[in-house]
């Protein structure tokens, strides 16, 4: 007996090879999906690349996005930088943000065009304008370093906080930077603590770090000896190494752990 998941693949799978016969863009644009993901299918990337194409061709947009993406990564098909800029520019000209993002992403790393800092800029604007939490958070790196667009801190603070408020955790950690030292915005260490938090809790080693310094300063929050060594061990299982310092220091000293209690762990 075929089990009742199994049929039910099988099944997509005929209806959508039915439509794809038939020219139907968005059943290859899917069919593509299927083989690049294994879903329904045995994982085939070749075969993903195929129906991508056929279905790009017609002037499917997000057909033309996974396109370019396979080219860029070099899956399916050796990787070509200027294959996938082609594509993604097709994809951007009918108004997909994620293609605005990757382009401005090739011209600011050189993938298959010459680096391009101004160039960049203008096409992560393009997705920023969009929601495209990346993208703002890159234009406010580019801001804050003069890199293609003029130095402004309070450009990269607007930036960043619009990627922050998406919860992107690197925007979060460099609004709370910001706050801290007063760049592009009035300091701040409570709203400093409060950005370091969140960023902190979805893993952000930094984060952590600054926030568990926070804890051990009181600065912005109340000093608590406790919660700064938990942020600080938090960083250092990551490997942050000035996190590691300061649980010896802390240690050393006594603070959120006895000496006794230290002494007891200690080999």
């Amino acid at each position: 007996m075929v089990a009742p998941k199994k049929q039910n693949n099988a099944n997509a799978l005929r209806d959508l090879l039915a439509l794809a016969d038939q020219g139907d863009a968005d059943a290859r644009f899917n069919l593509g999906r299927m083989y690049s993901s294994g879903q329904g299918v045995v994982k085939n990337l070749p075969q993903a690349l195929e129906w991508f194409r056929l279905a790009a061709d017609q002037g499917h947009a997000k057909a033309q996005y996974n396109l370019g993406f396979l080219y860029a990564l070099g899956q399916g098909v050796q990787a070509d930088y200027q294959e996938a800029l082609r594509w993604y520019h097709l994809a951007a000209d009918q108004g997909l943000v994620k293609a605005h993002f990757n382009i401005g992403q090739m011209y600011d790393k050189g993938q298959g065009v010459q680096q391009d800092y101004k160039e960049a800029a203008i096409w992560y604007r393009k997705a920023a304008t969009r929601g495209h939490a990346k993208a703002q958070f890159n234009l406010g790196v580019m801001h804050y370093h003069q890199q293609g667009v003029a130095k402004d801190h309070k450009e990269a603070a607007s930036w960043f906080r619009q990627a922050a408020d998406q919860g992107y955790a690197s925007a979060q950690y460099n609004l709370g930077l910001l706050y801290l030292t007063g760049q592009g915005v009035a300091k701040d260490h409570q709203e400093a603590a409060r950005w370091f938090r969140l960023a902190a809790e979805q893993g952000d080693a930094k984060a952590q770090y600054n926030l568990g310094e926070m804890h051990d300063k009181g600065q912005g929050v109340a000093r608590d000896y406790k919660e700064a060594l938990r942020w600080y061990r938090l960083a250092a299982d990551q490997g942050h190494a000035k996190a590691r310092h300061n649980i010896g220091v802390m240690h050393d000293k006594g603070r959120g752990v006895s000496k006794d209690e230290w002494f007891k762990q200690a080999p």
